[in-house]
């Protein structure tokens, strides 16, 4: 597979693009020179992102619910016909938990898993043809640093992100000699309102701000460097404070050691 140098004219859908970490990468992916296909639910929140861009004329806006496969295959047969390739698919649509296990109910769990690892899988499957017909191309899933750790209050989330996490690396494994590349993101604390989205045990947003998102990473400080390592082909992207990089760190050198400072660590 051929490295990039830049995104000129390349071809970059985006997932959850309306807001926060997918609005991020939009912006930063723009400036790199991409057309940018921009999908969320709500058309006119996409709208108001893709004027925004650079260059706004050469991006466009493909509202669809990614838990709904009609409506997938739909903006997946709408971007071919508008763009004719797919570059880069960068999986990002997500939602977070803050619920502890006893208190979440069947439902939620499966709400949390549906979008944060089937949807996903869907969308994966459904444009796959598309680069490995092109022999080039990356997919990237982003994921969290609560998948590899694992933390109090987000039981589902951190087992979601951890599923995604291992389906994308049994890919990377499949498709590896056809010219596709397979990236998973990991980011920690980054200041976007996905704790005052995340769900509470009974399904409902948790309605307020987490004091560690507040305090995160920028996140046009976490597009910059996500999109400057895709370029470099890089596979395994863990983005956060000195905090996060440590626990990820600690849980490959002694996972005992990591779940005790877990246990002594406030994450709500």
């Amino acid at each position: 597979m051929s490295k990039l140098n830049s995104l000129e004219n390349k071809v970059v859908w985006i997932t959850g693009a309306s807001s926060g970490l997918g609005k991020a990468l939009a912006r930063e992916c723009a400036l790199q020179g991409a057309q940018v296909i921009l999908t969320a639910r709500r058309y006119d929140e996409l709208e108001a992102v893709r004027v925004g861009l650079f260059k706004p004329e050469q991006h466009l806006s493909v509202a669809a619910d990614i838990t709904d496969e009609s409506q997938v295959r739909h903006a997946y047969a709408e971007v071919l016909a508008q763009k004719g390739r797919i570059d880069w698919l960068i999986n990002n649509a997500g939602l977070s938990q803050r619920a502890l296990i006893q208190d979440t109910t069947m439902q939620t769990e499966r709400a949390i898993m549906e979008i944060d690892y089937f949807s996903q899988v869907f969308l994966t499957k459904t444009v796959l043809p598309t680069f490995l017909q092109q022999k080039s191309g990356r997919i990237a899933y982003v994921s969290s640093v609560a998948g590899l750790l694992g933390t109090q209050y987000r039981a589902s989330y951190s087992a979601a992100k951890a599923a995604i996490h291992m389906w994308a690396n049994s890919l990377r494994a499949e498709v590896a000699d056809q010219g596709v590349g397979v990236s998973v993101i990991f980011p920690g604390f980054v200041k976007t309102n996905v704790s005052l989205n995340a769900l509470n045990g009974e399904g409902k947003p948790q309605g307020h701000q987490d004091e560690a998102i507040e305090n995160g990473l920028e996140p046009d400080v976490f597009a910059q460097t996500v999109v400057r390592a895709l370029i470099n082909d890089e596979e395994y992207i863990v983005v956060g404070g000195a905090k996060e990089k440590l626990g990820v760190l600690v849980s490959r050198l002694s996972p005992s050691l990591l779940y005790k400072m877990i246990r002594k660590t406030k994450v709500k």
